[in-house]
């Protein structure tokens, strides 16, 4: 932990503080451009050094190895490494709320998805589902980079859409690979397993409770996940659409006869001013 906030230090000060003063950013845009700007360094480097355990343990080569061998609880240093980190930096994030100064409408937000990272990446890591944790962290991870990476250049020229696009079509890809990841590692692979016993000593949990449970809280996260990305692209929708509108403009309405004149003698729609209350006519009639 001590050692991601003097990163996250280190990344604030002589990198996005730079940035943001040539930019001149609002106050809104200012917090989330830090925002954007030390996620998106932690998910690449976080994706990189992910994909480079996947390689170098055959995960690719052979996906049967997400619950064959069931429990996993040997691990090689890397990957107990890789997690260690992973539970290190999302711990940090509660006091980088007080030092980066976070407003109060946006600290529940912040809390809500710090929470989810640590709920996962933990329950990975106790259950020994780390082969499947690894494997949606670095899908996951890889997503998010690609969205911050786009709103940072969105801050920098407004006119930049494409990322948006892209990652909305990765976005929804990624829900459902997570979906189907699960699903088979825990729906089919663990509940065809020989030894589905409870057993604390050798951290077998692989027992129907369990996997309905990690299972629901797979599936209600991505729900989640999903509602937020609906509300999102709506919101966008829509001011997109208010933004393209051409203003409506009124047409005057023309009065025929003698009561139009009146209505431009007297005033505006009807209401007497003060030049037509106090015309010279009446002042003559006053004096004779």
């Amino acid at each position: 932990m001590l050692v991601a906030i003097i990163i996250h230090a280190i990344i604030q000060e002589y990198v996005l503080d730079k940035i943001n003063r040539r930019m001149h950013f609002s106050k809104t845009k200012h917090s989330k451009f830090n925002e954007s700007g030390q996620l998106s360094a932690f998910y690449f480097f976080a994706c990189v050094w992910g994909t480079f355990i996947l390689v170098s343990e055959n995960y690719i080569s052979d996906p049967t190895i997400l619950w064959r061998a069931y429990p996993h609880n040997l691990m090689t240093f890397q990957m107990k490494f890789f997690y260690i980190s992973q539970l290190a930096y999302w711990f940090h994030a509660f006091p980088e709320l007080y030092f980066q100064k976070t407003k109060k409408e946006d600290i529940p937000r912040q809390l809500v998805y710090i929470g989810l990272y640590l709920f996962h990446i933990a329950g990975a890591y106790l259950l020994n589902l780390n082969h499947l944790g690894l494997v949606l962290l670095v899908l996951h991870y890889f997503v998010e980079f690609l969205f911050h990476i786009s709103r940072l250049f969105y801050f920098s020229d407004e006119k930049y859409q494409k990322g948006f696009s892209l990652w909305a079509v990765l976005f929804v890809l990624g829900r459902l690979l997570t979906l189907i990841l699960s699903v088979l590692t825990v729906g089919f692979g663990l509940a065809r397993a020989e030894n589905q016993k409870l057993d604390f000593s050798t951290g077998n949990f692989n027992v129907l409770a369990v996997r309905i449970a990690v299972l629901a809280s797979i599936c209600i996260t991505q729900a989640f996940m999903m509602w937020k990305f609906i509300n999102f692209q709506l919101r966008r929708w829509r001011e997109h659409s208010t933004f393209q509108a051409p203003p409506v403009r009124k047409k005057p309405t023309v009065t025929k006869g003698r009561s139009s004149r009146k209505g431009t003698e007297n005033g505006v729609n009807g209401t007497v001013t003060s030049n037509g209350a106090d015309s010279p006519r009446n002042r003559k009639d006053k004096s004779s």
